[in-house]
């Protein structure tokens, strides 16, 4: 895989450019505890299990699925509970060692973050954090799904054909390859148990990390 020769990169944000895989998963727990702790933890299994969906549908899930009509806080509620939660992980987690170099390496290159997290907040966080500038295409999340993310702004013209995505979940590689990208596992940050067994019959590069993206240019 000739990363440079890409036209456009497209990078999941949690896990990828953030080290916030477990600040959400921890913020789901806490949301979620006004029902119960075995409820709170049936709904961390389903979010580690559906890495790269929106909070919004997780949410519904556990209303519809698990609670079925159980009195405690609507989705509302919910969703503004744990954007308070998650917030200030957001601001605080790590930052991916080598981002800035890898942007230096590849300004022939347009990049776009799309994520499952809140399209709002992370345009505030990335801002904040000084981080914004790096994707020229865009920052871009829920409560669109990454399917409808990407189809527009590949009709758009924002995401040229010649194009990677970077993620570290299942629905990273499932929605990114449907529409015809290629894709990179990074797996150091990655709370997807099963990736060796998942991705043994593709085609598909796994690294550590953004630093290990930075080596493989270098060789």
């Amino acid at each position: 895989m000739d990363i440079e020769n890409y036209q456009t990169l497209v990078f999941d944000c949690d896990g990828v450019v953030l080290n916030s895989n477990k600040v959400k998963t921890e913020a789901f727990y806490k949301t979620a505890l006004p029902y119960g702790e075995s409820s709170a933890q049936q709904l961390v299994d389903y979010h580690v299990a559906n890495g790269g969906i929106s909070r919004y549908k997780k949410f519904e899930w556990f209303l519809h699925e698990i609670l079925q009509g159980i009195n405690g806080p609507n989705l509302e509620q919910l969703l503004t509970n744990y954007a308070a939660e998650v917030r200030h992980g957001l601001l605080t987690c790590e930052i991916a060692s080598g981002l800035f170099e890898l942007r230096k390496k590849t300004t022939h290159a347009k990049w776009l973050i799309i994520s499952g997290g809140d399209q709002k907040e992370l345009r505030e966080i990335f801002s904040v954090r000084k981080l914004d500038s790096l994707f020229d295409g865009g920052i871009f999340g829920s409560p669109d799904s990454k399917e409808i993310i990407l189809a527009r702004e590949i009709s758009a013209k924002n995401i040229l054909e010649n194009a990677l995505f970077i993620g570290d979940s299942k629905y990273d590689y499932e929605s990114s390859t449907k529409f015809g990208l290629n894709f990179l596992f990074l797996k150091k940050w990655s709370e997807f148990k099963n990736y060796s067994d998942f991705f043994e019959k593709k085609c598909v590069l796994i690294l550590d990390d953004i630093c290990a993206m930075n080596g493989v240019l270098n060789n």
